[in-house]
């Protein structure tokens, strides 16, 4: 496991800052049970993480950042493109966006660029075809519907489990994990 460029850290506490408010902006802002159409690739949860290391032997932990950044930056543009130009909403997530993009920015600077051009395992690089994929073209039993804050949910729980050195409450087990959140005890 590779661990985490310091130069990372920075930029993920203060994602991690703006993930904070979620709670008021993606699920106060929004009627009861609103969701948006994603792909199933993009409900990216801790459980898939766990799959992936499992299933893919001497998986790389920078592959599987690339991938949340890929991920998440779907997730993101498609919970703008869902809102009106005046929801309150949108502000809010317009700069988690614009420091969702510093993240990466610092990510892809960190990293030499050999790590970009390396061939991706097979089942991963078969998720980063299913998510570049024309939406035209993807079938109808790959999308599901899922709520902004649940996506922002994962989005924070996935961004704590892969970059741990920078969150040291942050943690990959489902089940503890999950009961943090809950009780508020990964508030730094």
């Amino acid at each position: 496991m590779a661990p985490t460029q310091a130069s990372m850290c920075p930029p993920l506490r203060t994602l991690n800052d703006s993930l904070s408010h979620r709670r008021r902006y993606m699920k106060h802002n929004f009627p009861i049970n609103y969701t948006i159409r994603v792909h199933q690739k993009e409900v990216f949860k801790l459980s898939n993480i766990s799959r992936m290391r499992l299933r893919v032997k001497g998986l790389d932990e920078l592959v599987l950042q690339r991938l949340w950044f890929q991920v998440n930056q779907g997730v993101l543009k498609k919970i703008i493109r869902v809102m009106p130009e005046r929801h309150p909403s949108r502000p809010y997530t317009a700069e988690l966006e614009r420091r969702f993009r510093d993240a990466e920015g610092v990510f892809v600077q960190s990293q030499p660029a050999e790590v970009f051009q390396q061939e991706l395992p097979e089942s991963i690089q078969n998720i980063w075809d299913c998510l570049t994929e024309e939406p035209d073209r993807v079938p109808e039993s790959s999308w599901q519907f899922a709520s902004p804050k649940s996506l922002l949910d994962n989005f924070l729980r996935t961004m704590h489990c892969l970059f741990r050195e920078c969150f040291p409450t942050g943690t990959c087990n489902r089940t503890t994990a999950a009961s943090h959140w809950r009780t508020g005890m990964n508030k730094p």
